[in-house]
């Protein structure tokens, strides 16, 4: 069951990447939006490559591990449901943190 989760938890910070893009192109305008576009996603990938990446030298430990991992992967979803993502926005937040906490259970 590790396995699956472990697909589904990467598959949720590459859809996280894509919601924060589609965020950046919608609250900008002109070349704001390119440079959202761009830099949300660059932000979070930054972020978590530094504080959540399981090779990190600087990886954050339980519960702030937990905590980081929530706010980034619902957050971003919560971005993108603020400019029209809809369910699949919502389905985002809810499948991020269901597979967040397996993580925690099945470690």
């Amino acid at each position: 069951m590790k396995p699956v989760n472990d697909g589904l938890f990467f598959l949720c910070e590459l859809a996280a990447l894509v919601a924060l893009g589609i965020w950046g192109w919608r609250v900008g305008s002109g070349w704001s939006s390119w440079l959202l576009v761009v830099a949300a996603p660059l932000a979070m990938a930054v972020a978590w490559g530094f504080l959540a990446a399981p090779t990190s030298t600087t990886r954050l430990a339980d519960p702030a591990l937990l905590i980081f991992q929530l706010v980034v992967l619902v957050g971003a979803a919560v971005a993108w449901w603020s400019v029209g993502g809809g369910w699949w926005a919502s389905a985002l937040g809810v499948v991020a943190a269901v597979v967040v906490v397996a993580d925690r259970l099945l470690a």
